[in-house]
């Protein structure tokens, strides 16, 4: 059996099997491994923020004054309601895309820049676009849902 120095005391010197010390070693490790594990912090959740009916509303009006120059002070919500969009182009379909055909909630917020009215459309996870004149399909109506 291979036998490894492990101490010196005074003057003999003390033999342990190599296996001893490899499963002491081992222990030790492993000992050494769950007390640091103990100890570290449980993964924080990350918030995603709660898309609401102002919230996009704040974002549409934000991202008209950007697209348009206009100042925001200047521009004017025409409509803004929570809608049931019939699938997943958000009532923005564009041409030669598919979409699913399930019923996503989500916002329709009309601005008022000038002389244009811009469309925004939304799902309720976020996902502001603005949908070209001509091109919206209107949502299911309120009492469908």
């Amino acid at each position: 059996m291979t036998t490894r120095v492990l101490h010196r005391d005074r003057h003999h010197w003390i033999h342990w099997p190599a296996g001893l010390l490899r499963a002491g070693a081992l222990l030790a490790l492993l000992c050494g491994c769950a007390s640091v594990q103990s100890q570290t912090p449980p993964p924080r959740e990350i918030p995603m923020p709660a898309y609401t009916l102002h919230s996009v509303t704040e974002a549409a009006l934000a991202e008209a004054a950007r697209q348009t120059g206009t100042d925001r002070s200047k521009l004017s919500v025409v409509q803004a309601e929570m809608v049931t969009w019939r699938g997943g182009s958000l009532g923005c379909p564009q041409p030669g895309m598919q979409y699913t055909d399930a019923l996503v909630p989500g916002f329709r917020v009309r601005i008022q820049a000038g002389e244009r009215v811009l469309d925004y459309h939304a799902s309720s996870r976020g996902g502001l676009m603005l949908c070209p004149e001509g091109r919206a399909v209107e949502p299911l109506p309120s009492d469908a849902t």
